[in-house]
């Protein structure tokens, strides 16, 4: 099945392929839980950084999200050599400190979801790692990519 043809949660996911490698998985031979919370991890960074929300602009406004919450259903195991594609929405921002993100896993040569997932986040100071206000430049970004009818905070 290609990724165009996957029945995602929410429309439009920012999506990122995975080939499961070997040293993903566990004692089991599965992908072990830590590999999933990598994935959800790197799609993360990438799809804020594909909206502007840079490495640059963290470290030019002092601020930054930090996880607070991640809940994850492991719903069938990815074995090595599967092909997967992650798919990812920002679900929810408060317009002050809190976002949260949803996640989906599939493995496209079956449809089967592996995983659903949801992240929450709150904008810290780089310096104190203390709660902070998100900037107006992360505002705007975060404010501007929320999908409505996603899990929320």
């Amino acid at each position: 099945m290609p990724a165009s043809d996957i029945a995602w949660d929410l429309p439009g996911p920012f999506t990122m392929d995975i080939t499961v490698r070997a040293e993903d998985t566990d004692r089991l031979g599965h992908a072990n839980n830590v590999v999933y919370v990598r994935w959800l991890e790197e799609v993360s960074w990438a799809h804020i950084e594909s909206l502007g929300m840079t490495w640059a602009l963290h470290e030019e406004t002092g601020k930054a999200m930090a996880i607070t919450r991640t809940e994850i259903d492991y719903l069938s195991a990815a074995n090595a050599g599967d092909e997967l594609v992650l798919g990812t929405w920002l679900t929810d921002f408060d317009g002050r400190f809190r976002s949260s993100r949803q996640f989906q896993l599939v493995r496209p040569a079956d449809g089967r979801v592996l995983v659903r997932a949801v992240s929450t986040h709150a904008c810290v100071d780089l310096k104190t790692q203390r709660p902070s206000r998100a900037p107006a430049e992360f505002a705007a970004i975060l404010g501007g990519a929320v999908v409505p009818g996603g899990h929320g905070l």
